[in-house]
């Protein structure tokens, strides 16, 4: 890509592309398949298309939705302290302290591990299947893609499988710790969520959307 460096340069809109992250300005060229267009300021991947990438992101989507409906009511851990034995699944934990002020928190909670991911999982299918299925845009994908990338940073389902490995190592000392099935399920869904990621290429989606007769 070639950077646009005189702001009195007759050039179409169509034929830009601005970096999201540092807002430099590149004349557009698609690159090939399996290629990278990437930011000279920044480094940021701007264009990265992939064989098949929607096929690959809906199927990770698919597997993602149902990996969190199973880890929200299954067992996450079972304790064992002194001979008492509690087992508990992810609802259980961001609700255990509903009562009260503590409401706002807990709804918080369970929004960030579960509605938010789960919400932009049905959003992603909702914007990719009619693309990949070469049919026009579902009505509003555009404005449900962009949701979507909105609510991107509050998902944080891979922030919760991290913090409680952190503190499954505090307690290993003070109780015998064993992993239900939804603690396999939430580390499956941290690979899927990165897998996804590595796939997804942001504007093929957009030009898919606004050009669909194009694309």
């Amino acid at each position: 890509m070639k950077d646009i460096a005189d702001p009195d340069l007759d050039v179409s809109l169509t034929e830009l592309i601005v970096c999201p992250h540092c807002d430099a300005v590149y004349r557009l060229k698609v690159p090939e398949m399996g290629e990278k267009a990437i930011c000279q300021r920044c480094n940021a991947v701007l264009i990265a298309p992939r064989r098949k990438a929607g096929l690959k992101i809906i199927a990770i989507s698919l597997a993602t939705f149902f990996l969190i409906l199973g880890a929200a009511f299954f067992p996450f851990l079972n304790i064992d302290a002194a001979g008492n034995k509690n087992s508990v699944s992810v609802i259980d934990a961001a609700f255990a302290f509903s009562s009260g002020p503590l409401l706002l928190l807990a709804l918080a909670t369970a929004g960030l591990i579960l509605f938010v991911p789960l919400i932009r999982v049905v959003l992603t299918l909702y914007v990719l299947v009619p693309i990949v299925l070469d049919l026009p845009p579902a009505r509003h994908a555009m404005d449900a893609f962009r949701f979507s990338e909105a609510l991107r940073p509050w998902s944080m389902a891979e922030i919760f499988a991290l913090g409680c490995a952190v503190a499954l190592v505090k307690i290993a000392d003070l109780a015998t710790v064993g992993f239900g099935p939804a603690f396999w399920m939430f580390g499956g869904l941290v690979v899927l969520v990165v897998g996804q990621d590595s796939f997804m290429c942001r504007w093929s989606v957009w030009n898919s959307l606004e050009h669909p007769n194009k694309s």
